[in-house]
């Protein structure tokens, strides 16, 4: 997938939003009933406390995926100058407001949420800086990620935002009037990039203008716009669905699309002329530079992309050998390359339809809840639903996504999966696409963490890619446990998924450190794996697009391995694996090196004990 979150702008348009939590906390959480805390404690939660209410302010949209509907009639100020401003501001003001906190004085379970407040706030302060800001404001759109693919599907009826009252149709017009300044402020943004010299590739730019050609072509009655109008509450008088009708389709004809249409035509006529040819940031004015720091924002870990490119190398050899064994236990003749070219052509390997696929996912979720107690002592209480992306943003997204629900369970989780290009697709994947999207990938991480009041809003709401998807990662492997990989196409399937991101570790940083093209990187991919020509070229555009956050993946995998092993390896008999998930899961999405002092604390805990 895209699969992955934090509450950001940028996660926002990756519709990517993964919860996160904090310490070395029971399996379930702490009673709230407990005693209310004191002196440095208190200050501390208080520093939360007022610290999320600012930023629900600042981000309105944030609110809305929480259910909190008090700045619904808002879409936010984003991508301006001022808005820049005040996320700088509130996150140095807060950070000195958390030293003059002495984290000598917390509790146990409140030094780690102190460490990840701190982590946070000083790794959003190095992405604010002038020197980032301004090799990333300048490039405000991508085919992967902008408010022009994910604002049609949350205004849409079958997103985030609610449509029960008539309330709720009337905010969604204003917030309607916010994306139309937003589109053209993005507009404004790409000609500070001509001035200064620092410009998106030719490929993403060709690749948004088709997607804005898509949704310009919809009719309409076709448009996600118009999806509210076609579902509205039989409790509405006439008068008030003949008033929004009318209301929705000015709002879409005579702001949206137009809007739409300025900047199709300005990225055509004016910036596709301009944008660079080269594929990576390595060839991009301060390129270099951004790369760096993105991995290590990414990875929350000191990483360099000649580590990254070494590791994913030696991934994808050990993964090799792996398959190559599959290919031999169920007697194919051909090289490994002509077994990849079997599973990627035979039509058995591919699936029917888009309901067929639909409920082969579902089938896999049942299987999986007949297992999972095996594995967890806390199951969600959070629905999951599956659906196919719509039509219209289908080509240019990855295999699958997850869109958490509210806290409060009123809204599911949404697993999507891409039935676009369906020759393309991959039975053996269906399994272990479930596992990382739905449970126990996903949406046990996002919605164990968001039903947990317990823990700080900024935990319960907020993530870095390296956990998020690590786990999500993680949860594959566990189909191993739940006898489900017995079945040698099954478990290619599940290498197949490995392979990936071993191989986004390779393709990422060649893309953007070491010169690699597109078409190079696309051969690389499938050389290495079944995937379809479809899929390789959606992941190589993904990169070149959000460099740094493909390779999170495989990082946050396997440092959560690592760490089962060694608990494995010190505690023996009194090593219990549903243990073991609780501590690395209750309290969210820790920075990696935050994560590992947690589960050795753990450990030394549990030896003494």
């Amino acid at each position: 997938m895209t699969r992955s979150f934090t509450c950001t702008l940028s996660a926002i348009a990756l519709a990517l939003c993964a919860p996160a939590a904090l310490a070395q906390a029971p399996a379930s959480p702490p009673a709230s009933t407990a005693q209310a805390p004191k002196g440095e404690d208190a200050k501390l939660l208080q520093l939360f406390k007022d610290s999320d209410e600012a930023n629900l302010k600042r981000n309105p949209i944030n609110a809305l995926f929480r259910g909190d509907l008090r700045y619904a009639d808002e879409l936010g100020d984003y991508i301006s100058d001022a808005y820049y401003d005040a996320e700088r501001k509130a996150a140095q003001d807060e950070l000195d407001a958390l030293h003059r906190i002495d984290r000598a004085k917390l509790t146990d379970v409140n030094k780690i949420a102190y460490d990840v407040y701190e982590y946070n706030h000083k790794d959003t302060l190095k992405g604010l800086s002038p020197e980032i800001l301004r090799l990333t404001a300048v490039r405000p759109i991508n085919h992967f990620s902008g408010f022009h693919t994910f604002y049609p599907t949350f205004a849409s009826g079958k997103g985030a935002a609610p449509f029960n009252t008539v309330l709720d149709y009337e905010n969604n017009l204003k917030r309607h009037k916010g994306y139309v300044v937003l589109i053209d402020r993005s507009i404004g943004r790409f000609r500070e990039g001509m001035k200064s010299g620092v410009l998106e590739t030719k490929l993403t730019i060709q690749n948004v203008i088709a997607q804005l050609d898509t949704q310009l072509a919809q009719s309409l009655e076709e448009s996600p716009f118009y999806g509210p109008v076609q579902q509205f509450p039989a409790t509405f008088s006439q008068s008030d669905k003949d008033r929004l009708t009318a209301a929705y389709k000015d709002a879409i004809i005579n702001g949206i699309y137009p809007a739409h249409k300025r900047l199709r035509d300005f990225l055509k006529t004016e910036y596709l002329p301009v944008a660079r040819d080269s594929v990576g940031l390595g060839q991009m004015k301060g390129g270099p530079a951004l790369y760096a720091y993105q991995i290590q924002s990414t990875t929350t870990l000191p990483l360099t992309p000649d580590y990254i490119h070494t590791l994913g190398l030696s991934e994808v050899a050990r993964i090799r050998t792996a398959m190559d064994q599959i290919r031999q236990e169920v007697g194919f003749k051909g090289t490994l390359g002509e077994f990849f070219t079997y599973v990627r052509d035979d039509p058995k390997f591919h699936p029917q339809s888009r309901q067929w696929m639909t409920d082969e996912f579902y089938k896999v979720g049942k299987q999986v809840d007949e297992k999972v107690a095996s594995q967890f002592s806390t199951i969600p209480k959070t629905k999951l639903e599956i659906r196919p992306y719509p039509e219209f943003r289908e080509k240019y997204e990855a295999g699958g996504s997850y869109e958490p629900g509210t806290p409060d369970g009123s809204r599911p989780g949404v697993f999507y999966f891409n039935a676009y290009d369906l020759p393309s697709r991959s039975i053996p994947g269906i399994t272990t696409l479930y596992l990382h999207e739905g449970a126990p990938g996903h949406h046990f991480q996002i919605s164990l963490a968001q039903e947990n009041p317990d823990l700080p809003a900024f935990i319960r709401f907020g993530g870095n890619t390296a956990y998020v998807e690590g786990w999500a990662l993680y949860a594959e492997t566990l189909g191993y446990d739940f006898g489900f990989y017995k079945d040698p196409y099954q478990r290619l399937g599940t290498l197949d998924d490995e392979m990936l991101r071993a191989m986004r570790l390779v393709v990422d940083s060649g893309i953007h450190a070491k010169g690699w093209t597109r078409d190079q990187s696309i051969q690389y991919m499938l050389d290495n794996s079944s995937m379809g020509r479809t899929d390789a070229t959606a992941e190589v555009e993904r990169y070149i697009a959000i460099p740094s956050q493909a390779v999170a993946y495989k990082i946050g995998a396997l440092t959560i391995q690592r760490l089962k092993k060694k608990a494995q390896d010190a505690l023996g008999s009194k090593f219990d694996v549903r243990d073991f998930h609780a501590q690395v899961l209750m309290t969210g999405a820790l920075p990696l090196s935050v994560l590992e002092k947690k589960i050795d604390d753990w450990i030394a805990a549990k030896k003494a004990g």
